[in-house]
């Protein structure tokens, strides 16, 4: 019947309970687990995950698992076995790199290299998309379908977990008037597994059979609100919409990808890091996320939905050049954004360059 679940609407169920710390049950072809984020695990499941699997595991990212000194015997991932004796602490504290430099020595840590990590990547899958960080406790037991029947939890198939092109919706479009843009619209786009709402900001009236003048810029909260000096996200910001204005239209598309799509949260966990000493890539990568955790696929799609198919870029970024011209839409130029510099964000400028390609 249509009322029941899709594998979509079964997965934005599954962030939603992640995020409250209620167990999901991940099922792969020849074996089940309940799994908890680390972050959002409490004393009372801990012990009921115990009772259920004696041997619980802990999935980390290879990323994470490289600060820690620990084995990723499967490349991306680690499982690391949980000692009976460890507590919520012993967890945390693997899980966030906040007093890893206080406390350095949380090992020797023993990890799995026999049988499948099939749930385990899944589980890390899983904890991203629900803007967590990337550490899940994972407890594999013959009884787990029928413990999500039993306890009404969300059940899924790792393979479902899997990154999917994301569909968008327009929801509503209705004038706006900018004082760096002038006369405009503002359309937003609902995706269809649920998540958050992106926009798509069109300057002026562009001409849908030229190159329109675009900007993918992702959400910036503490640069395009706050006016933060650690980034040039909010420079770029006012100077796209600013350039699109004096060319007679454009079209900024604002993806809520904030943090390069870990979310604010795990942005200020970097920050935290950075104060430290880390560099922004270094950073990403104790907290156990890639470079870059965005999926500009959502530009294409927006371009699309609006009418575009070719565009004259505004960036730096040659990785947005590459994903949009994958998604079908040709770039006929890439026009350099280079504004925003200062003192405080010289070094994090110079590791876009040196780390990420930017071309600054």
């Amino acid at each position: 019947m249509s009322l029941s679940p899709s594998p979509l609407e079964r997965l934005n169920r599954a962030r939603a309970d992640l995020r409250m710390g209620l167990p999901v049950v991940l099922c792969g072809p020849d074996s089940a687990a309940l799994m908890v984020p680390a972050e959002s695990l409490t004393i009372r499941r801990l012990a009921d995950l115990r009772a259920l699997c004696p041997q619980l595991v802990l999935a980390l990212t290879g990323h994470r698992a490289q600060t820690l000194k620990a084995r990723a015997y499967d490349g991306d991932v680690a499982r690391v076995v949980i000692p009976a004796d460890a507590d919520l602490d012993w967890l945390e504290a693997l899980a966030d790199p906040a007093d890893d430099l206080r406390m350095p020595m949380k090992g020797p840590l023993k990890t799995l290299r026999d049988g499948s990590a099939e749930l385990h990547r899944a589980a890390i899958r899983l904890a991203k998309s629900a803007q967590l960080l990337p550490a899940a406790v994972l407890a594999e037991t013959p009884d787990a379908c029928a413990l999500a029947m039993e306890h009404n939890l969300t059940m899924l198939e790792a393979a479902e977990t899997l990154t999917l092109e994301t569909r968008l919706s327009p929801v509503i479009a209705a004038r706006l008037p900018m004082r760096l843009a002038g006369a405009g619209r503002l359309h937003v786009f609902r995706p269809d597994d649920g998540g958050i709402e992106h926009y798509a900001i069109e300057v002026g009236q562009p001409d849908r059979h030229a190159p329109v003048l675009t900007r993918l810029h992702s959400a910036c909260f503490t640069g395009d609100v706050l006016g933060s000096l650690k980034c040039d996200c909010g420079p770029q910001l006012h100077a796209a919409l600013t350039a699109m204005h004096e060319a007679g239209g454009g079209v900024l598309l604002y993806l809520n990808q904030e943090g390069r799509g870990i979310g604010l949260a795990n942005k200020m966990r970097a920050y935290s890091l950075q104060d430290q000493g880390f560099d922004t890539v270094e950073a990403n990568h104790r907290l156990g996320f890639d470079d870059d955790e965005r999926d500009f696929r959502l530009g294409a799609e927006l371009l699309r939905r609006l009418g575009f198919d070719s565009v004259r870029l505004l960036t730096n970024n040659p990785a947005k050049v590459a994903m949009l011209e994958r998604g079908g839409i040709t770039v006929t130029e890439r026009v350099p954004l280079q504004v925003g510099l200062t003192a405080e964000n010289a070094a994090y400028l110079a590791t876009k360059a040196a780390k990420s390609g930017h071309l600054l």
